[in-house]
């Protein structure tokens, strides 16, 4: 694992996966709209980004079949969780979500020695690690923490914590998207910054770090 120079305000940097690292977001909401169409359960653009971005994929179906009138118990909508994951895998794999710029971002921050990089998603690591390693990125990354790896997800700073922790860092940077994220970053007591867009990812942690 890299020593960053004590001199940097940052000696690590925790990144978010999902509209951060990949642009995964629309991906995820074609394949939910889909696969819950069946059982009820209708989703537009503006709701799944005000209430499912940024929480666990099961949360999120958990609280959606508990608001649909009539209600479904989680057992009637567990198929979907699974169909979903089987889903998004095969359209990520034809088609990658990562972005140049991004990609050359997190090669470029490794290779610097500077910093230590971690992915903290709430997604499965499935769903993460694995598209990551198809990309040739594995190697850049010293930790991941993904899903119920922890026992309180988003916006609970578990996750950043457990994230810092594996890094042994002391200085985070947290890069984030969501609410949920942001919340959690904050609650762990960590500098966070609010990406725009995952198309401005690059550009936007490259000021911050010059800042």
């Amino acid at each position: 694992m890299p020593s960053p120079r004590p001199n940097l305000k940052y000696d690590s940097i925790l990144f978010d996966f999902d509209g951060v690292l990949a642009d995964t977001e629309p991906v995820h909401y074609e394949c939910w709209k889909q696969i819950l169409a069946p059982y009820g359960i209708h989703l537009n653009w503006p709701f799944y980004q005000e209430r499912c971005i940024g929480v666990s994929d099961r949360t999120m179906v958990e609280r959606l079949a508990a608001e649909r009138v009539p209600p479904l118990p989680w057992e009637q909508v567990m198929p979907a969780y699974h169909s979903k994951l089987d889903m998004f895998r095969s359209r990520i794999e034809s088609n990658p979500p990562f972005l140049v710029d991004t990609m050359e971002l997190i090669r470029e921050l490794s290779t610097s020695g500077d910093y230590n990089l971690a992915v903290v998603s709430s997604s499965g690591r499935s769903e993460v690690e694995e598209p990551i390693e198809r990309a040739g990125l594995r190697s850049y990354f010293q930790a991941f923490v993904c899903g119920r790896e922890v026992e309180h997800l988003k916006p609970a700073p578990d996750p950043y914590l457990r994230g810092a922790e594996l890094l042994g860092a002391r200085r985070p940077l947290v890069v984030e998207d969501s609410d949920a994220g942001v919340a959690s970053a904050r609650a762990a007591g960590f500098d966070v910054l609010r990406v725009s867009s995952a198309d401005a990812v690059a550009a936007e942690v490259r000021a911050k770090l010059k800042g």
